[in-house]
């Protein structure tokens, strides 16, 4: 079972949900003059299998994806289409604001 790691922070207004591969969780992923950190205090929350993590990106206001196994699971939802994921150091990220 694919295991990810998601946040949920909830405020008045929005709820951010961060995600990402239980694999990339503390690492640094470099793409030539980029540094991207996936940092364990925005990512790291509760370990929970992608039906759980896409049941909470479903309600997200604003959502910060990163990993093959993630990033896989918000698109084959509909909840990001493949055109607007960056790859760094070949992992996905995708995010997005709901208005």
């Amino acid at each position: 079972m694919t295991k990810l790691y998601i946040r949920v922070r909830e405020t008045f207004d929005h709820v951010l949900v961060s995600a990402c591969d239980k694999e990339l969780l503390g690492k640094t992923l470099v793409e030539g003059d980029l540094e991207f950190t996936v940092n364990p205090e925005f990512y790291g929350g509760e370990l929970v299998d992608t039906s759980t993590c896409v049941k909470h990106l479903k309600n997200a206001t604003v959502a910060n994806m990163v990993g093959k196994k993630t990033v896989k699971a918000a698109i084959k939802a509909g909840l990001v289409h493949e055109a607007a994921v960056l790859y760094i150091e070949g992992e996905p990220h995708a995010q997005w604001v709901r208005l």
